[in-house]
């Protein structure tokens, strides 16, 4: 398989065209030319990621965060990307990002997150006007009687997650969940106003919460790392059984992991 081929798979899970406006997904750094044999996947394309890739003689690292957002204005060792990008060319690794597409699209990072969650009856909270089943967030719907508590403690179980900020009363009954993976604040409203009564999110900002604490909606703040990763995982799952064919092996980084650490 060459790197022209990959993106054309990957295309066919998630189209760049679905990627939001600021956003900028697909081949960031390789030749297409390339053929590729091992690919490790990785939420960030981090120092340690790149070396980790090295070490494994991966072709190809496939990331859900761009490593490139804008142009950069030069590329030298005086910058972490440009350290990042000159480490890349050295080691003839090639750097593909699936980000928003990948959230917004149907089977994405987004209705991944729902599904581990065990929510129902998933719909859109946003909809992509390129596409009729894609979009920012989803809603899903709780099955049972379930509190705000019980969701803490199935995040917790799910996510390996020791501490959780959350705002609203542990007691609260929760039934409409909007989900929005990793920074969605400014998706909130539309959790507002189709009537959810929980937003699960991975960012953030105090202002935001506040504002929706009185509004009586509970949030809940996962973090941004667990909100990605662990459904990336399950999406690689499916790229590795599909690669296998062609003769690639995908690889789960042992590197990926959050920068914050508890104290």
């Amino acid at each position: 398989m060459k790197i022209k081929d990959f993106e054309v798979y990957m295309n066919g899970i998630a189209p760049t065209y679905l990627k939001e406006d600021f956003d900028n997904v697909g081949l960031m750094v390789g030749d297409f030319e390339d053929e590729i044999s091992k690919i490790l996947v990785a939420l960030d394309g981090t120092i340690e990621v790149i070396e980790e890739a090295a070490e494994k003689k991966c072709d190809l690292i496939l990331t859900h965060h761009p490593l490139i957002f804008s142009k950069p204005s030069s590329i030298t060792n005086k910058t972490i990307q440009g350290i990042k990008i000159r480490n890349l060319i050295k080691n003839n690794i090639a750097l593909y990002s699936a980000h928003t597409n990948l959230d917004s699209v149907n089977g994405g990072i987004t209705d991944t997150l729902g599904q581990i969650l065990e929510l129902e009856n998933m719909t859109l909270l946003s909809s992509n006007p390129l596409s009729s089943d894609a979009g920012i967030g989803r809603i899903g719907v709780t099955s049972g009687d379930i509190t705000l508590k019980d969701i803490l403690d199935k995040i917790k179980k799910k996510f390996g997650i020791n501490n959780i900020r959350y705002c609203g009363d542990l007691t609260n009954k929760i039934n409409r969940v909007a989900l929005l993976n990793g920074s969605g604040q400014d998706f909130f409203k539309y959790a507002k106003e189709q009537s959810c009564d929980l937003i699960i999110t991975g960012d953030t900002t105090y202002h935001y919460v506040s504002d929706y604490n009185e509004e009586k909606i509970n949030i809940i703040d996962m973090e941004h790392f667990y909100s990605e990763w662990i459904p990336f995982i399950e999406i690689s799952k499916n790229i590795k059984k599909d690669l296998k064919k062609y003769g690639v092996d995908v690889l789960l980084s042992e590197k990926s992991k959050s920068p914050y650490k508890n104290y």
